[in-house]
């Protein structure tokens, strides 16, 4: 197993990771055969829902009917996934050249709970790539059944090419934005490791993009370099300070250079898991998704619910949790629910600065009750540029793992588990190609990416 000083000079004592700090361990995570053909089983559905996804937002929009033998028709579907976007941003979501692309690295946020996975977000910008490959780079020696091993660079190239079939080794451009800066390191090590493969890989801030006659270009070495493909490391709330975005939207829909993941804001909200769960939608799932699929993602998503103020007949309830095991009516009504019925998270939806990072997330049962029914006032607050979502929380397992103390002795650790598998995605596939484990502290309820939390690659273990 590494020691201790060769973790802190490997992962802390160097400019990688922008300063960041995090526990130490000696060992990557363990997972059982039986849990990583779960995890192949996830990935495989997280392609089919957005697929499938795909089909329903634009059955939506055109005013066709859902379903094969019955006339259902949705239009409120694409109003939601629509709501607060520009409207050139959604023309081109719906552009012809487009037709059919989904991100090419998926990456579900997993919990581990005492009855298995469950699924709280799927990212399709997701950051950590060049963390997750660069720590099985240095666990790797040590253990070689780590999860993608070396080659998730290679794996992730591989993907990338994967879109231009006819340029098989694509000059390829990943832009970084300013907002995202804490991730340039991380993506320049994997640019730069892939580069001494041999491959034509850049990083680049958005400012450096530009369009020269039909090519799309950015400057390498003092000139300008033609690209094939743009990696886009920015999210599309952010579009506004991309200098180049209208030509990136042109030179797309013209077929001179492939953007992934592709500028298609509905592929970006998290309300997409409410309509998984919404009861009108359930046929279309059904006819949509193999039954594989359908009762995986079934099992790991949990009941999500869209927010919103509406006029309801006097008949009506509202699709959303029971409170004293009663429908609702207004949301406000959840205040008076008991800890136990608080055991819902609200967050923003998606299209906003607040709808990453765990910045918008209010956990019932952790806050009081003004502080909950603040959280859901500001839910439901029409200013609001983006629509929020009320999901179930499932509790992670308490698990145990080596760390390091400071000194350098290994003491176990309580806490509760994060996975992020990353699923590269080659037409009908969608490879496992390293999964990053953020261990946290027991005691704390949302977990991210902390000082206190251990950030490990993981293993294959019997």
């Amino acid at each position: 197993m590494p020691s201790i000083e060769t973790l802190r000079t490997k992962l802390l004592d160097q400019p990688l990771f922008e300063g960041k700090v995090w526990q130490l361990s000696p060992e990557p995570w363990p997972l059982t055969v039986a849990q990583v053909a779960e995890l192949k089983k996830i990935g495989e559905a997280c392609l089919g829902y957005h697929r499938a996804l795909e089909r329903l937002y634009t059955r939506s929009f055109q005013g066709k009917k859902l379903l094969r033998n019955r006339d259902l028709f949705a239009p409120w579907v694409a109003e939601y996934l629509d709501r607060h976007k520009p409207e050139g941003l959604i023309a081109h979501g719906r552009h012809r050249a487009i037709k059919g692309q989904i991100p090419v690295v998926l990456r579900p946020d997993l919990l581990l709970t005492d009855h298995g996975f469950m699924l709280t977000e799927l990212d399709s910008v997701p950051g950590g790539i060049g963390l997750t490959a660069y720590l099985n780079a240095v666990y790797a020696d040590d253990c070689p059944s780590v999860i993608g091993g070396s080659d998730m660079p290679d794996r992730f190239f591989a993907a990338l090419s994967a879109l231009t079939p006819k340029t098989p080794d694509p000059a390829v451009a990943v832009v970084v934005s300013e907002e995202s800066a804490t991730y340039r390191p991380e993506f320049e090590w994997l640019a730069d490791t892939l580069r001494r493969r041999g491959r034509d890989i850049w990083v680049v801030r958005p400012s450096d993009v530009m369009t020269l006659g039909q090519d799309t270009c950015v400057p390498v070495e003092g000139a300008p370099r033609r690209v094939d493909l743009v990696y886009r490391f920015f999210e599309l709330f952010d579009l506004a300070n991309v200098k180049g975005a209208d030509g990136l939207f042109t030179s797309v829909e013209n077929g001179t250079v492939v953007v992934t993941p592709p500028m298609r804001a509905f592929q970006e909200e998290k309300l997409g898991l409410a309509l998984l769960h919404h009861p009108v939608l359930s046929e279309f799932w059904k006819e949509n998704l193999p039954e594989d699929q359908l009762e995986t993602l079934l099992r790991i998503v949990p009941r999500t619910w869209i927010m919103e103020r509406t006029q309801l007949p006097p008949s009506a309830v509202l699709h959303a949790p029971l409170v004293e095991g009663r429908p609702i009516r207004e949301w406000s009504e959840l205040a008076n629910a008991s800890q136990r019925e608080r055991n819902l998270i609200i967050k923003a939806s998606g299209f906003h600065e607040t709808a990453w990072g765990a910045r918008s997330v209010t956990l019932g049962s952790d806050v009081s009750r003004e502080a909950w029914l603040e959280a859901i006032e500001d839910g439901l607050d029409p200013e609001n540029e983006t629509l929020h979502i009320l999901q179930d929380y499932h509790k992670p397992a308490r698990l145990s793992h080596p760390v390091y103390r400071s000194d350098g002795a290994v003491m176990p650790m309580e806490g509760r588990l994060r996975l992020c598998p990353y699923y590269f995605v080659d037409g009908d596939t969608a490879r496992l190609s390293g999964v990053l484990a953020t261990f946290c502290p027991a005691d704390k309820k949302i977990i991210h990416g902390m000082k206190d939390a251990a950030l490990l690659p993981c293993k294959l273990v019997p």
